[in-house]
């Protein structure tokens, strides 16, 4: 059985990333479940960055608890990593850069990868390649996968260019010929097919946003979002659509909401500042009643905070961000795969209820890879607006009409007595200005939040529960934690816990009919958060009259299994005591 993490660290600009992204595609090509978490330094050039990858035989949940395998191009790698890597697991390391002294803890194999690079290549910033010759050699990775790779990746540079990365490669396999190996890890080939991709979360999410249906984004630049823009900016104009780099997120959101007034679904993503300046717009949308979807792929903050690193930060910004009565649908995204389906179901609501949908995704999930099956575009069926018929057009068409379900027919620019004003006053149910009249506001009110009735039913349907249905020990858990969550139940159960998890993908209505099933006749909820304050507990502190027990951890990472599977033991044993268990911050 394969399952092994491999950690690749050194300076930003040594090829770290890029160096794992190689190592990722090479062993998802030789037939592995792959799944992978980067982080990088914010500086252009420079600061340390790492690359992670799992791989396995087997259905992966989380980035894994601890380090097989450290490549470290540089001594803060090594200081930084090590400590992650168990007894028996094995550390590589440019023995140019430093030295490590002897250990009977880790195996230790130290490669001149420099010398390597300038003396057999003449070229420093071959090393990383060479790394790659040496990780083929040693763990058995199929050499012609990184070969492959190699020539698809360079091949617009030249053949000149190619050859000299296939003999970097190569050079690196040599030195490892010379070499004993002390370690037991071989990956070799694995049983899955060439049919899966690899995606990262940034990228399912466009694909499925082009298959929802989106033909226009408008974005501006930002850690980590932009992907999506660049993802889309290659691919919507192949089908029609468009992308437009606006010059600031005021104006994307401005363009979002143009396009969808006329017709045309529309999206755009950006982080928490970006966000931030988009809310009076969301508004707009509000009391408007168009359609948009707004994509949040989070950050560690507040104001610049740290952009490259990961946080569910935003969640009281998407849910509380704007002034006055101001509902909104905001939903959050759990893995790669369902970044896909997520998206799509983020427009059908935003169409369907004629209401900005906020997604929340965030760094770890948006540069998250891993291998997931073809899209099925079956699965969700796409959602369009309701629209007028030619008997409401003819009879006086009312934009803003009250009906049963709270959802008026939207007209478009150009149908024949469809014409009607959408600005941000309050207005009748035709569009006129109505900002005066008291009992009209109230009626309109009721009216943007009675769609929430039927939105909170969707709501529990969109629940996931991994564990016991009814357990004693309880997780409730949102967005890019589930993995990890699920995996920690697992761990649990293994030993004997009864537990289960509960994660919504609605966060905004709350499913509360599902969680205040799925919370009955438990000992106690803890409710994990990559938040210092427990934003998700809050919100359901404001509906329960339950003592949740937060789980916090705000140091710009995700969480392990380990650390969930840590408090779910804590608790349990609080339980069998009496003892009351408490909140805790990782």
């Amino acid at each position: 059985m394969v399952d092994c993490v491999f950690r690749i660290g050194g300076e930003g600009g040594e090829g770290v990333i890029s160096t794992g992204e190689l190592m990722t595609i090479a062993l998802a090509r030789a037939g592995f479940e792959i799944y992978t978490f980067r982080t990088y330094p914010a500086e252009i050039k420079g600061g340390h960055a790492n690359y992670q990858v799992r791989v396995a035989d087997k259905l992966l949940l989380s980035q894994g608890d601890h380090v097989d395998v450290l490549m470290a191009f540089n001594e803060e790698a090594y200081q930084k990593h090590a400590k992650d890597v168990p007894k028996g697991g094995v550390i590589i390391y440019d023995s140019d850069s430093f030295s490590v002294p002897p250990s009977d803890h880790h195996i230790l194999y130290p490669i001149p990868l420099t010398s390597l690079a300038t003396e057999k290549i003449g070229i420093k910033l071959t090393k990383n390649i060479i790394s790659l010759g040496v990780l083929a050699a040693l763990f058995d990775v199929p050499f012609e996968k990184f070969a492959g790779l190699l020539k698809d990746r360079f091949k617009k540079k030249g053949d000149a260019v190619v050859q000299k990365n296939l003999q970097a490669l190569q050079v690196g396999v040599d030195y490892v010929k010379s070499m004993q190996k002390r370690d037991s890890i071989r990956i070799g080939s694995g049983p899955r097919t060439a049919k899966e991709l690899v995606l990262s979360g940034n990228e399912s999410l466009a694909l499925g946003a082009i298959a929802a249906g989106c033909r226009l984004y408008a974005g501006y630049p930002i850690t980590p979002a932009t992907d999506i823009m660049e993802f889309l900016a290659k691919e919507l104009p192949k089908i029609g659509g468009y992308v437009i780099q606006t010059e600031d997120e005021i104006s994307a959101i401005g363009c979002v909401l143009g396009a969808s007034f006329a017709g045309t679904k529309a999206m755009t993503a950006t982080s928490g500042p970006g966000f931030s300046l988009m809310t009076e717009m969301i508004g707009l949308a509000v009391v408007a009643e168009i359609p948009a979807v707004i994509v949040d792929v989070q950050r560690v903050g507040p104001s610049t905070g740290m952009p490259t690193k990961t946080e569910q930060g935003d969640l009281y910004l998407a849910v509380y961000g704007g002034h006055g009565n101001c509902p909104r649908i905001v939903m959050a995204l759990n893995n790669v795969e369902d970044c896909f389906y997520g998206i799509q179901r983020a427009f059908n609501l935003a169409e369907e209820f004629q209401m900005p949908v906020i997604v929340l995704s965030d760094q770890y999930l948006g540069h998250r890879k891993a291998t997931v099956p073809p899209p099925d575009l079956a699965k969700v069926p796409i959602i369009s607006r309701r629209k007028p018929t030619p008997d409401e057009l003819q009879k006086g068409y009312r934009r803003y009409k009250s009906t049963p379900d709270f959802i008026s027919p939207m007209s478009m620019p150009g149908m024949e007595g469809g014409g009607y004003v959408a600005e941000g006053l309050e207005h009748d149910e035709v569009g006129y200005p109505a900002a005066s009249d008291h009992e009209n506001h109230l009626k309109l009110t009721q009216k943007r939040y009675g769609k929430f009735i039927e939105v909170e039913q969707v709501s529990n349907e969109m629940c996931r529960i991994h564990g016991d249905e009814h357990p004693e020990i309880a997780v409730i858990g949102w967005g890019s934690s589930e993995g990890v969550i699920r995996e920690a139940v697992q761990m649990a159960k293994e030993k004997g816990i009864s537990a289960g998890a509960l994660h919504p993908k609605i966060l905004y209505p709350l499913p509360l009919a599902r969680i205040r099933d799925f919370i009955s006749g438990t000992k106690a909820v803890i409710i994990p958060e990559v938040n210092y304050t427990g934003q998700f507990a809050t919100l359901l502190r404001k509906r329960f009259a339950y003592d949740f027990i937060q789980l916090n951890k705000c140091v710009g990472l995700p969480f392990t299994p380990k650390e969930i599977l840590d408090k779910i033991e804590e608790v349990a044993a609080n339980v069998r005591t009496s003892r009351q268990p408490h909140a805790t911050r990782v």
